[in-house]
């Protein structure tokens, strides 16, 4: 069996998650690491005891090296992505798949003009719980959807932020509580509800002493005429799990922390809802979470690969939920309602 040879890009704590999930993986094996600090590369070495480079330049020569695996600072993914696809290497980037939509678009199109398969990660997607909701969706068993909301109102100690030169900048984190940790789901709140038309936000920095937001709210149309809320947060202590609620004209259904803890359909028997307590969630903790969807979406990005398949979350599907963010910073910014699709000129 041919085995798919990794090497990602950046060292930083969700590099092990990649690591973990890539190890337990039967045709992939991680063959080299690349830092921007030479200090950094050789800490790598010594923990992961593979190749490790302090230039990007020197890692794509690695000769055995079929996929890179982005997981920079998310305004830095574009400069490597555009290397490693024009050296013809597969790229599955950490999200957001770049911090504004220029600097998206370019990853895209030089992807396509390479011929490289471009997979962003979006781990949630492949949670069975939210798979059962999207099945049930698709389905049609809750109706028509009348409004689907998503909060992520978590809270994070001082040192998060201290302890990272990138983390709630602009130019290395695209903003904060929406652009970082919403993200996820605000995407699966994207894949089940569709495109959205129109969005009123507001965003604001109310604890943390950082360029970005670590409050906001949003008021949000889709083109199917219902109706979302979402917020999302750093400030707000202890931190809650977070949410995402669908409600259609016939039933509705909560994720909390990734599971399911409501399900109602009109008609149908009640189903039981077994309450994972000890469900991962990054509501205080940003690494309380395990390697699991990360190796489901690892295995769907490597099985695309072998047979030359559409990969689940690809570059302009990882495009909306920065589309939807960047609008939300410029309703903030106009103080009105901001229409999609939206122009970013950043």
């Amino acid at each position: 069996m041919r085995k798919f040879k990794i090497g990602i890009i950046g060292t930083g704590a969700i590099t092990g998650k990649h690591a973990d999930a890539i190890n337990e993986i039967e045709n992939a094996e991680l063959v080299a690491l690349c830092s921007s600090s030479p200090e950094r590369a050789k800490a790598a070495q010594d923990k992961f005891g593979i190749d490790t480079y302090s230039d990007v330049s020197a890692f794509l020569t690695h000769p055995e090296l079929d996929i890179v695996c982005i997981c920079t600072a998310s305004g830095h993914h574009m400069e490597a992505g555009l290397l490693a696809a024009k050296a013809g290497k597969h790229l599955l980037i950490e999200k957001p798949i770049e911090i504004n939509l220029t600097r998206a678009d370019r990853l895209i199109s030089a992807c396509e003009e390479n011929g490289v398969k471009l997979g962003v990660i979006f781990q949630n997607r492949f949670s069975a719980d939210y798979l059962k909701l999207k099945a049930a969706v698709q389905e049609g068993r809750f109706g028509k959807l009348l409004m689907g909301n998503a909060h992520v109102n978590w809270y994070r100690v001082p040192e998060y932020y201290s302890s990272s030169p990138w983390k709630g900048t602009l130019e290395g984190d695209g903003g904060g509580a929406f652009m970082n940790q919403g993200i996820h789901t605000f995407d699966l709140l994207l894949d089940i509800m569709g495109d959205v038309k129109s969005v009123f936000a507001k965003v604001k920095t109310s604890l943390h002493p950082i360029e970005g937001e670590d409050l906001g709210a949003a008021l949000m149309t889709f083109e199917n005429k219902a109706l979302g809320n979402i917020t999302a947060s750093t400030a707000l202590y202890p931190g809650l799990p977070e949410r995402l609620e669908i409600f259609g004209k016939c039933g509705s259904a909560v994720l909390e922390a990734g599971k399911l803890i409501q399900w109602s359909i009109q008609g149908e028997e009640p189903e039981p809802i077994v309450t994972d307590t000890n469900a991962g969630s990054g509501a205080a903790d940003p690494m309380a979470i395990g390697h699991a969807l990360h190796k489901a979406q690892w295995k769907h990005y490597l099985n695309a690969l072998k047979n030359d398949e559409p990969v689940l979350v690809e570059g302009n599907m990882a495009r909306k939920s920065v589309e939807l963010i960047r609008a939300i910073y410029k309703s903030s910014e106009l103080e009105r309602e901001v229409e999609l699709p939206f122009l970013d000129h950043a």
